[in-house]
């Protein structure tokens, strides 16, 4: 099967890493998860930089790993190109022999090398900055440079390991569109990860989500993120996620029934989640009284102003993180600060009812 095959599992005192995913040409596969979940482990092992203690990894049916027959490709015999947070060209060259840098150390001669360097300077939009040192350079330039460099040695597998972190908000977006544009055009398997949803939202065409070096969710981005199985994966998409057991027209989460509609087949008992956006939500001091609305006891946990709204975090049933958006003077008529009693109040017909994967609950 052609594309990028892995399976491995790695053991360490305070650590695992099981994994088993697939990686077709031409697709990008983003990895997020909480720090610690195993996504630098990840790319250490398809780099060739970490040996795990069982797996096997392919790419093309070219075996780079195979534990059990003892087999490890070295890293400079893989053909991976990377585009990590910082740059980390070469700052004696030129950004011209920087990106020629991979085609010389491939074979290539120097004309050849220049040409090629040439060609990505272009298409990475940096083509007057040639003659320049790293040190001439802004940060989004030199990540853009990178970029050529990764690229220019024509890799069998593109690794980007949060290359939009290091860059300030002006250069980020600029950058994103250009690694939308250029990936879109690439015929090889490229895995991406990130902190930020919105590159994966942007960039990947399938969403994998680590969280203690376990596959918690995996599947098409847009799917992934209009339906979280994972409390953390919902946070990331900007979503509150309750779990808990399916019953008639809603889920049972803990002492609380959310109700909602349900939008897939779901059976009763069934393990199953509320999910609902955090504009969805209003804030009350006491609980409404008649209401058909959903209403769930939370503390107030911070309030964070985020331009025209503030967000107002909370835990809810079963210690579960959740959000609202309400507006600066709904704050200040309620008083809110942290560590107070409020109600999250939700109307129905804002609750999307999913079911989820495995037998875990909130309830």
């Amino acid at each position: 099967m052609s594309g990028l095959q892995v399976d491995v599992e790695l053991r360490r005192a305070e650590f695992s890493l099981d994994v088993d995913f697939e990686v077709a040409p031409g697709e990008v596969l983003a990895v997020l998860g909480p720090n610690g979940a195993g996504k630098s482990t990840l790319l250490s092992v398809l780099a060739g930089q970490l040996v795990p203690d069982r797996g096997v990894v392919e790419l093309d049916g070219t075996t780079w790993l195979d534990t059990g027959r003892r087999t490890a490709a070295p890293t400079h015999r893989r053909g991976v190109g990377l585009l990590a947070q910082q740059a980390l060209l070469f700052p004696n060259l030129t950004a011209r022999d920087n990106v020629a840098f991979g085609p010389r150390a491939a074979g290539a001669s120097k004309a050849r090398a220049r040409e090629v360097a040439e060609r990505w300077l272009a298409e990475t939009d940096v083509a007057d900055l040639g003659g320049r040192r790293p040190s001439q350079l802004s940060g989004g330039q030199a990540q853009r440079v990178a970029l050529a460099r990764a690229l220019a040695g024509e890799p069998r597998l593109l690794l980007l390991d949060e290359p939009l972190a290091a860059l300030d908000v002006d250069a980020a977006p600029a950058m994103r569109g250009l690694l939308h544009q250029v990936l879109h055009r690439q015929e090889t398997p490229t895995v991406l990860v990130t902190h930020d949803v919105l590159d994966a939202v942007v960039l990947a065409d399938r969403l994998l989500v680590l969280q203690d070096g376990r596959v918690v969710e995996h599947g098409p981005t847009s799917e992934v993120l209009s339906r979280p199985r994972e409390a953390f994966t919902a946070r990331l998409a900007g979503l509150n996620l309750l779990t808990g057991t399916a019953i008639d027209g809603g889920v049972q989460v803990g002492e609380e029934v959310i109700s909602g509609r349900v939008v897939e087949d779901l059976g009763v008992r069934e393990p199953a989640a509320a999910v609902f956006a955090p504009a969805a939500v209003a804030v009350h001091r006491e609980r409404p009284h008649g209401s058909p609305r959903n209403a769930l006891p939370v503390v107030v946990s911070a309030l964070e102003p985020r331009g025209d709204v503030v967000r107002v975090r909370a835990e809810g049933p079963t210690e579960v993180g959740l959000s609202a958006d309400v507006t600066p003077a709904a704050v200040a008529e309620l008083g809110l600060s942290a560590g107070e009693d409020v109600w999250f109040v939700i109307k129905a017909t804002e609750v999307a009812i999913h079911p989820v994967s495995g037998g875990s609950s909130g309830a």
